[in-house]
């Protein structure tokens, strides 16, 4: 302890009264000398002081800014040190300290010493010390906005500690003109949260909801902050309203305005929303020849109204009173929790006076009111008596998006404004937000910049017949050659009946129209030969005359109002594939209107699955010129279904079909399952010639049985609407690939068979093929054989038994000779391909000359040796060589046997045939006769590892 009257004591009292009197020198050299004695006799109280007094004097020296800043600093830690007794002296340090630093400029350093100071007192005095922090960073140079927007943060928080929450508030609405010109988002959240709840504890509910209102669709927080941000928005709109509360903008949910489009229908009409979708040169190229001429009627409908009219001085799109116009938009909701959107509803207004200047300024009045910058919901209120509109009530779910359809309904002529769109979220508050005016901006060049348009005003006028239309039971998926009996339905809503009425398909190939008595028929059962009528018959000669894309209905059919009408369409789908049908029908007013015509769009996806792949060879009989043998090739593409092979024909009344005699194994299949594949032979005969005996007693026909028993219920191919597809390929092959016209075309008619499903009675499998070419083959062959194996390759190899058919088809005595190869066979890890096939379904330009080439240029690789390393995956172990005899019109059978070492997929072709025909019953060979050979069929065989 020191005395007033030591020596300590009196030389403190010189230095302050030196200090007093400016003599900072003499003052500083004292309070240096006492420094030195406090320490050491540990006085840490005085030695603050002193230690503070020499900062205070090297400043207002002007001396030593280091010595300065180290003689507070430790004046500061040494009170600290001291405890609760030096608390107050540190603060005071810390303050003389901090105006030093602001006094030299140095408000960065002197921030951080409020800060310092800050953590050592109460609430209130830390907030006051937190503001200046910030005021510091503030005048920083460069300013640290950052800092001095959380520095306020924190003086905010310390006020609403010390329960002065006025002064919270204007600390974070400070901080606010920093966060809201930055993309921190959460930070801008906290602060619009916290200045909302404070400002409604103080009762000022309308400032509180505004700030409430920029935080409700924070989609970045926690989904426990965002339900605690939501309820807490709720909570205080119904504590300030006690009902419904209107925002204008609502954040929540989110529309998403630049995905806005208005649907409204004039002389243009769709079946369904998807059809709105479709490009419009798509629907523009169907309807050419649809529409009449733009000399009859003009393309654009403003352009027939005289010019004292007031639609044409309105840049305006048409509707009809009566029909709704619809607007899509896309809202999302960006939080993570679930939020129930009620009463969705556009706003609109409608004037029935149609004078142009008025209407002018009354679209000028709504734009001007919509680019203000607070407009009144009740500008535009709902006018029942002039339109309705429909109203939606959706949930969506957290970060879900949906697009959805907002419909308003005109009632009287006039001029129709789309102002914006309402809503209510959560039955608490009513959201609104008006279309924002396109305006346009002239660059520095003069050129007006992009702008994006929406059709806001519509010119309403009465109302107009329309007709509403779908295809009952078009199905969306289906197999390739599926023929099936559609129906289309039209409705006409309106009070006046519709005539003059057109259609045009896109797609004549998959959709022609039927006939008006083919409603009242029972398909399949139609297209038999027993109920065949002759209206139905279509000769080759009125080919020309066939139904193609452009059909004309009856000119004495009416739709009159309110009734419904029918129409039969034939469906065939031809190729396999994704395809879009379209639909236009033009029909035109029977009574006096604005509109003339109208027109109906139609859009439907169908997807083609492939089926049945056919493929024919023809070789001409070496010693009957006017017979043939057919070789039909059938492959089963599907992956699960099975087909049963109901009729082969031939079109037209030149050719006869029949079966080989004596084989007809060979000729009749019953069902070809999956992924399988068959062979048939059959004989063909021209009956144009005076010399066929068949032509003349009526023995044979164009038609054959394939199914077992040989039913005589078979189906006619000669009317329609088999003949007119049958012309429909034939004009989509001359007009997609130059070809030489061939002599036959043939036509396969099938049945689907699934189980447990009535498809098999239903659906129709038409395939049309066309032949181009005919080469002479005496002799025709195929295996027979197992096609599927299932064995256990750990114990020993597989055996598998097949027969070689051998058919002579000329009338001469054939020596055959069979010659298996013993190079190693072909192992494919894929699903075999149709070697004479070329294309899926549809058309298929056959040539025995191609697949001979085929043939001869896989034979080089089949007959290549395998490297001594490798292993035969199977090899022939029966014989190597056989020979048989055949006489006139005669088959045999050879069997082989194969020897199989592993599981896969086996090509048996390593086989080649050689066959020679004798010319007399001697047994000798003319040279001028038939001889050659052959390599033999692909013959796919999937063996299975078994357990």
């Amino acid at each position: 302890m020191y005395t007033f009257t030591s020596i300590e004591s009196q030389i403190r009292v010189l230095s302050d009264y030196a200090f007093m009197l400016r003599d900072y020198e003499l003052a500083l050299s004292n309070y240096r000398l006492l420094s030195t004695d406090y320490k050491l006799d540990k006085a840490w109280k005085r030695f603050a002081g002193v230690q503070e007094m020499s900062g205070l004097c090297y400043f207002m020296l002007d001396q030593s800014r280091k010595d300065a800043e180290y003689c507070m600093e430790n004046a500061f830690t040494t009170y600290l040190r001291i405890g609760s007794s030096g608390q107050r002296n540190a603060t005071r340090c810390g303050l003389w300290w901090a105006e030093m630093l602001k006094t030299r400029g140095q408000h960065r350093e002197a921030s951080t010493v409020y800060f310092r100071i800050s953590n050592e007192e109460p609430s209130l005095h830390s907030a006051v010390l937190l503001e200046q922090a910030a005021c510091c960073y503030l005048l920083s140079s460069p300013r640290m906005l950052r800092k001095y927007g959380f520095h306020l943060i924190l003086a905010g928080n310390s006020y609403y500690l010390s329960d002065q929450k006025q002064h919270a508030v204007r600390a974070y609405r400070n901080a606010l003109f920093v966060y809201k010109q930055n993309p921190w988002s959460y930070i801008n959240n906290h602060v619009h949260f916290n200045v909302g709840r404070w400002y409604g504890v103080l009762g000022i509910f309308d400032v509180a909801i505004k700030h409430l209102l920029e935080v409700i669709a924070c989609s970045h927080q926690s989904l426990t902050t965002q339900s605690m941000f939501l309820n807490d928005f709720f909570h205080f709109v119904q504590q300030s309203t006690g009902e419904k509360f209107d925002v204008y903008k609502l954040q929540l949910p989110v529309f998403n305005m630049s995905s806005l489009r208005v649907v409204n229908e004039d002389h243009r009409t769709y079946a369904s929303n998807a059809d709105v979708d479709v490009n419009e040169s798509i629907w523009q190229e169907l309807e050419e020849e649809l529409i009449p001429s733009s000399s009859v009627v003009r393309t654009n409908w403003l352009d027939t109204q005289p010019k004292s009219s007031p639609f044409r001085n309105n840049k305006a799109c048409v509707c009809v009173a009566g029909e709704a116009v619809k607007l899509n938009v896309e809202l999302k909701n960006p939080l993570q929790i679930s939020v129930n959107v009620s009463g969705i509803s556009l706003i609109c207004q409608l004037s029935t006076n149609l004078n142009a200047s008025e209407t002018g300024a009354l679209t000028t009045a709504a734009e001007e009111d919509i680019a203000s910058t607070k407009p009144s919901i009740s500008t535009f209120e709902s006018d029942g008596n002039n339109f309705t509109v429909s109203k939606l009530d959706i949930v969506l779910g957290g970060g879900e998006t949906k697009r959805i359809q907002l419909e308003v309904t005109p009632k009287v002529i006039g001029i129709l404004k789309l102002v914006g769109i309402r809503w209510t979220l959560s039955d608490s508050v009513v959201g609104y937000q008006y279309f924002e005016v396109a305006t346009q901006k002239k660059n520095k060049k003069g050129k007006r910049g992009a702008r994006r348009s929406l059709n806001t005003n519509l010119i309403v006028i009465k109302g107009l017949p329309k007709l509403t239309g779908y295809i009952e039971c078009l199905p969306t998926k289906a197999f390739t050659g599926d023929l099936q009996l559609l129906t289309l339905n039209l409705r006409n809503q309106s009070e006046h009946a519709v005539k003059n009425i057109k259609m045009k398909i896109s797609h004549p190939r998959f959709v022609i129209p039927g006939d008006s008595s083919d409603l009242d028929l029972e398909f399949p059962q139609c297209l038999r030969k027993h109920v065949q009528s002759d209206s139905n018959t279509v000769s080759e000669g009125t080919k020309e005359n066939v139904k193609g894309s452009l059909f004309a209905f009856p000119q004495g059919i009416k739709i009159q109002g309110g009734t419904t009408f029918s129409w039969p369409l034939w469906f065939h789908a031809a190729t396999p594939g994704n395809f879009s049908l379209y639909l236009s029908l033009y029909y035109e007013m029977e009574s006096t209107t604005d509109i003339p015509y109208r027109t109906l769009r139609m859009h439907y996806n169908v997807e083609v699955l492939p089926s049945l792949d056919v493929s024919f060879a023809i070789s001409m009989c070496s010693s009957r010129l006017q017979e043939y043998i057919v070789r039909m090739d059938v492959i089963n593409k599907t992956p699960s279904d099975s087909f049963a092979l109901n009729q082969l024909s031939c079109v037209g009344t030149k050719w006869a079909v029949s079966t080989l005699p004596s084989r007809d194994s060979i000729s009749f299949v019953e069902t070809i399952p999956a992924n399988q594949a068959v062979s048939c032979f059959f004989k063909i005969k021209d009956l144009s010639t005076s010399s066929c005996i068949e032509a003349a007693d009526g023995s044979c026909g164009s038609d054959i049985v394939l199914s077992p028993g040989g039913s005589t219920d078979v189906f006619d191919v000669s009317r329609t609407p088999i003949t007119d597809f049958h012309y429909q390929e034939r004009h989509q092959q001359g007009k997609l690939a130059k070809v030489p016209r061939g002599l036959l075309d043939f036509i396969l008619i099938s049945k689907a068979v699934a189980v447990n499903s009535s498809k098999s009675e239903q659906l129709l499998s038409h395939h049309t093929c066309h032949c181009s070419a005919l080469s002479q083959n005496p002799v025709w062959w195929l295996m027979e054989g197992p096609r599927t194996i299932t064995h256990d390759f750990s114990k020993s190899c597989c055996e598998a038994n097949i027969q070689l058919v051998i058919h002579n088809s000329s009338e001469h005595n054939t020596t055959v000779r069979v010659v298996t190869s013993d190079c190693m066979a072909e192992k494919s890890q894929t699903a075999p391909s149709h070697e004479s096939a070329s294309g899926q379904g549809g058309w298929h330009d056959v040539s025995l000359e191609n697949d001979i080439k085929a043939i001869a240029s896989t034979k080089g690789t089949h007959s290549q040796k395998q490297s001594s390393e490798s292993i035969s995956p199977f090899v022939w172990c029966s014989l190597s060589s056989a020979q048989v005899d055949l006489k006139p019109d005669s088959s045999a059978k050879i069997p082989l046997k194969v020897c199989i070492f592993a599981p896969g997929t086996y090509n048996f072709s390593t086989y080649e045939l050689h066959w020679k025909v004798h010319s007399s019953e001697s047994g000798h060979v003319d040279e001028n006769v038939t001889s050659g050979g052959g390599q033999g069929y692909p013959f796919y065989v999937n063996v299975l590892q078994g357990a």
